[in-house]
């Protein structure tokens, strides 16, 4: 099943220059299909606090189950 907004993501790589390591959580907030499939992703601090958002390939995260 392809990844749809809301979804929680975790990352399958570090992103250093975010401050994002491999393993972080993050949830999709938007989907793009041009020019490439990509999805937007927020990333939270446990205050709720946005700490990145960041466009990504499908290969970059997994859907959490």
């Amino acid at each position: 099943m392809p990844p749809k907004i809301n979804d929680i993501v975790r990352l399958l790589e570090a992103f250093p220059d975010e401050t994002l390591e491999e393993g972080a959580l993050g949830v999709i907030v938007a989907e793009f299909s041009k020019p490439n499939e990509a999805y937007e992703i927020e990333f939270s601090d446990e205050n709720g606090a946005t700490i990145a958002q960041v466009a990504l390939k499908p290969s970059q995260f997994s859907v959490v189950t």
